[in-house]
C-alpha cells in the first residue's frame, strides 16, 4: 500500500481503486442478493458472474481492499442479475397462478353449473350432499326447473357427507313393497322427500341410478315396514311389442320396473328388443301408496284427475313412436305451419322430454302436454279434430298454439311465458317467478338443438 494512505483505514474511500469509488454510487438494476461462498470463489470471480465490479462487492460487504480471502461458507450480499430477477418474478407468477387455481377449485367445491341431463337429485348425488339441503341452499322446491348453465350453491360437505352416509346405512335394509304411481312433473328426489325416505333408498329398491329416465305411470317401491326381500313368482312371458317400453309393461301388467328388472336379470331395461319374451311375476294387487289432485302448487277437480288416469292407463297400453321418431315428427310438423323447429322441439321436451305416454295430473296430454280445452282451440285452428291421443295431432295440436303465440305475443320470450303461463295472464300479470324458470329451460334446451 501506498505511504500516502497507510494512515487511512481499509474501508476509506480513499483506499479503493477509483474504478471502485465510481460503482459505489451505481445501484444495482434488480436489487441485491445472497451468495454463500464456496471453495475457489474469489472476489473477482464473483464479481463477473453477477455483472458488477471488485469494488461493488468489497464496498457492499466492508471487505479489506487489495482483494481479502473469502472464507467457505461467508455469506455475501451480491447484485441480483437479470435472469435471477426473472427467475424470481417467475416464481412469484407461478404462486399467483397456482392461488388463483385454489381459489378457483374452492369455487368448483362450492357451486356447480347445471349441464344436459342433469337434475337436483342427480347432483346431490353426484356432489355427495343431500337433496333437502341442496334445495334449502338455492331457495328451490323438488319440483323447481333448472336449465343448462345455470349455477347451483351447494352446501357443506360436512352435511352432505353425513347425510350420504346415513343414506347409505339406510339404504342396506329391505324394505316392504308399498308402491307409488309417478305423475307428471315427479322427479326422483321429490318422490323420496314425499315418501321420506333416503334417495339411495329409492334408487337400490328400484335397482335405478340417479341418471335414470322415470315417467307418469311407472310404479316405483317406496319404503314400508321393513321385512324381508320378497320374489315373486314367475307365472307366464310377455312379447315385447313396438313402441313398448319396460316401466310401461309394468303398468300394464301391474308390477313394477324393478321386478322385470330383477328377473329377467336385465343389464340396459330401456333396451328392449321387438319381440323379445320377457318373464313377467304374479298380478300384483298392491294400489299406489299415494294420490293426489295437486300439481305445481294448484289443486285439481276429482273429475279432471280421474279423466287423466284414464287418458294415463290409455296411453300405458297404446304403441308410440320412439324418441327419434318423435323428434322427426315435431321437426316436420313445426316446418309445416311456419314454427321454428327449435322452439317446437325446446318446448316439447320441457314438457315432456318427447314422451307422447306422459299426462299429468291436469290432464295435459302427451308429448306437448295439451289440456283438452286447448285441444278444442287448437283444433279449429287446424281446421280438423285433434286428438290428442295420437302422437301426430298432440304435436300438431302444441305447435299450431305456438303459432298463435308467437303472432301475438311481444317477443319470443312472451310467447314461451304463453305457453306454459297463458297469454293473457303473463301480458297482465307478468310472469310469474316459476314462469321465469321454465322461460329459462326452454330457452336453454332451444340453444342445444
Amino acid at each position: 500500500m501506498s505511504p500516502v494512505f497507510a494512515h487511512l483505514p481499509a474501508t476509506s474511500p480513499a483506499a479503493l481503486p477509483q474504478t471502485a469509488i465510481v460503482q459505489r454510487s451505481r445501484p444495482a438494476p434488480h436489487g441485491w442478493t445472497t451468495h454463500v461462498v464456496r471453495s475457489g470463489d474469489t472476489v473477482a470471480d464473483l464479481a463477473v458472474r453477477y455483472g458488477t465490479t471488485n469494488g461493488v462487492i468489497v464496498q457492499k460487504n466492508h471487505l479489506r481492499a487489495g482483494g481479502a480471502m473469502l472464507q467457505v461458507g461467508q455469506r455475501l450480499t451480491v447484485p441480483r442479475t437479470a435472469k435471477m430477477a426473472a427467475q424470481a418474478a417467475a416464481r412469484a407468477k407461478a404462486a399467483r397462478v397456482a392461488a388463483a387455481k385454489r381459489r378457483a377449485a374452492e369455487i368448483r367445491r362450492t357451486t356447480y353449473t347445471v349441464r344436459s341431463g342433469d337434475t337436483l337429485s342427480g347432483i346431490a348425488s353426484k356432489r355427495h350432499v343431500s337433496l333437502a339441503s341442496l334445495l334449502k341452499r338455492n331457495k328451490l322446491r323438488a319440483s323447481s326447473t333448472i336449465y343448462v348453465g345455470q349455477k347451483l350453491r351447494l352446501p357443506g360437505s360436512g352435511g352432505g357427507s353425513s347425510a350420504s352416509s346415513g343414506a347409505r346405512r339406510t339404504a342396506s335394509h329391505t324394505y316392504a313393497t308399498a308402491r307409488y304411481r309417478v305423475k307428471s312433473g315427479d322427479t326422483l328426489g321429490a318422490i323420496a322427500q314425499r315418501a321420506k325416505m333416503p334417495l339411495g333408498t329409492l334408487l337400490k329398491l328400484n335397482h335405478l341410478s340417479t341418471r335414470s329416465v322415470i315417467h307418469p305411470g311407472q310404479v316405483l317401491k317406496v319404503k314400508g315396514k321393513k321385512a324381508a326381500a320378497h320374489r315373486p313368482a314367475a307365472t307366464g312371458r310377455y312379447n315385447v311389442r313396438s313402441g313398448d317400453t319396460l316401466s310401461a309393461i309394468a303398468v300394464r301388467l301391474g308390477t313394477t320396473q324393478a321386478a322385470l328388472v330383477k328377473l329377467n336379470r336385465l343389464r340396459n331395461p330401456h333396451s328392449l328388443q321387438v319381440g323379445q319374451k320377457l318373464r313377467v311375476p304374479a298380478r300384483a294387487k298392491a294400489k299406489p301408496a299415494y294420490s293426489s289432485n295437486t300439481f305445481a302448487g294448484r289443486t285439481y277437480p276429482n273429475a279432471v284427475v280421474r279423466a287423466a288416469a284414464r287418458n294415463r292407463d290409455h296411453l300405458a297400453r297404446a304403441a308410440v313412436p320412439s324418441r327419434a321418431q318423435t323428434r322427426q315428427i315435431i321437426v316436420s310438423t313445426a316446418r309445416r305451419h311456419g314454427v321454428d323447429p327449435r322452439l317446437a322441439l325446446a318446448v316439447s321436451w320441457q314438457e315432456s322430454g318427447w314422451n307422447q305416454r306422459q299426462v299429468s295430473v291436469a290432464n295435459a296430454i302427451g308429448v306437448m302436454q295439451v289440456i283438452p280445452s286447448s285441444g278444442e282451440w287448437a283444433s279449429q285452428m287446424a281446421g280438423r279434430r285433434l286428438n290428442l291421443l295420437r302422437t301426430q295431432d298432440n304435436v300438431t295440436a302444441g305447435v299450431v298454439i305456438l303459432r298463435s303465440l308467437t303472432r301475438s305475443a311481444k317477443n319470443t320470450d312472451q310467447a314461451i311465458a304463453g305457453y306454459y303461463q297463458g297469454l293473457y295472464s303473463v301480458q297482465h300479470h307478468g310472469m310469474y317467478a316459476d314462469t321465469k324458470r321454465y322461460v329459462a329451460a326452454v330457452k336453454a334446451h332451444r340453444a342445444r338443438m
